[in-house]
């Protein structure tokens, strides 16, 4: 399983987040790996199975996701940084979404 699983629900219409592009990078913006969501707004194989201790950053391609609905959105794009601390843990970042707000937590 990969270190860093990701799950985006749009909140704006209360399911999951299917088809929305996730690209995972490093401290430098060098792409390690890229996904899209599942029908249950998911992303379980992101990256490798485990990252050194950083900072990375997941970015979701809300233009594109949104464009297919015809839905305007204030964000083209969500950028979230976050620290791996801990090699050995998982990192579970999801995101919650709708047109003109997100937010997101440490999940497990």
């Amino acid at each position: 399983m990969s270190q860093v699983t990701t799950h985006v629900l749009d909140s704006s219409v209360g399911r999951p987040a299917a088809g929305v592009a996730v690209e995972l990078q490093d401290a430098r913006g060098r792409a390690l790996a890229t996904g899209v969501t599942d029908a249950d707004g998911r992303v379980a194989t992101l990256g490798p199975d485990s990252l050194e201790p950083g900072a990375y950053r997941l970015v979701f391609d809300t233009a594109a996701y949104f464009a297919a609905t015809s839905t305007p959105t204030f964000y083209p794009r969500v950028t979230l940084d976050f620290a791996v601390a801990d090699a050995a843990e998982h990192y579970h970042v999801p995101l919650l979404l709708s047109p003109f707000a997100y937010s997101t937590y440490r999940g497990s």
